[in-house]
C-alpha cells in the first residue's frame, strides 16, 4: 500500500515525520550540481524516493562530466495542499547538442 502524505500540510508536520524515519529531507536542485542548502530548495520526501533521486543524481553527475547535459529543471508536483511533493521531474538536456535525461521520481 502506497503512502499518503495528503494530511501533511506544513514544515512541522513533514519534519516530525522526518524525525520518525517515515520522511528524509533532499535538495530540489542537487548541492553535487551547485543547488544552495535553502528552504526553498529542500522538501521531504521517502527514503525510496531519497534512494531514487541519489542514483539519478549520480547519473547526471556523470553525464555533466561528459559533457552531456548542460542545464536542468527539477519540477516537484504535489497532490491538493500537501507539502510532500507527490512527485519530483528531473529533466536536464544539453542546449548543442539536444542530448537530454528525464527521470521521474515517484514519492508518494
Amino acid at each position: 500500500m502506497k503512502p499518503d502524505f495528503s494530511a501533511v500540510q506544513s514544515h512541522d508536520a513533514a519534519k516530525a515525520l522526518a524525525v520518525e524515519g517515515k520522511l528524509v529531507a533532499i535538495l530540489l536542485f542537487p548541492a553535487e550540481l551547485g543547488g544552495q542548502d535553502v528552504e526553498a530548495n529542500r522538501v521531504y520526501v521517502t527514503p525510496e524516493a531519497a534512494q531514487a533521486r541519489a542514483s539519478a543524481v549520480a547519473s547526471l553527475i556523470r553525464m555533466v562530466q561528459q559533457g552531456a547535459v548542460d542545464k536542468m529543471n527539477v519540477i516537484p508536483i504535489y497532490k491538493g495542499k500537501s507539502f510532500i511533493p507527490a512527485t519530483i521531474e528531473m529533466k536536464a538536456s544539453n542546449s548543442k547538442t539536444g542530448g537530454h535525461f528525464d527521470q521521474q521520481i515517484v514519492v508518494w
